[in-house]
């Protein structure tokens, strides 16, 4: 099944990562306000862009190395905290962030 992503292409080493909420209950059982929730930091990656190589170019340059994506889509991950761009989807709030804020991949 595809996933929505909008008219949302990331460029070079960008990835579009849609939140995924936190807990929304203390481990006491307490439920916790919207405004006393901490901002995400884990998401799930719904598109990946091609890549930058060191000169900054996108797609192919003979003369430099490709930083190559590590990230593919369908992959949760653990991100920056303050990283990242929002970006609308829908009726959602996803985030397009670097490659190199993301932090590690979450199994």
């Amino acid at each position: 099944m595809a996933k929505a992503t909008g008219n949302i292409k990331p460029l070079f080493d960008y990835v579009l990562v849609r939140p995924v909420d936190g807990e929304t209950k203390t481990p006491s059982g307490i439920v916790l306000p919207d405004t006393a929730k901490e901002k995400p930091q884990v998401g799930e990656i719904m598109a990946v862009g091609p890549g930058k190589n060191s000169c900054g170019e996108e797609g192919g340059c003979e003369s430099c190395q490709s930083e190559k994506m590590v990230v593919q889509v369908g992959q949760k991950v653990l991100y920056k905290k303050w990283g990242g761009n929002e970006v609308k989807v829908g009726n959602e709030e996803w985030l397009l962030i670097e490659q190199k804020d993301i932090m590690a991949i979450v199994q």
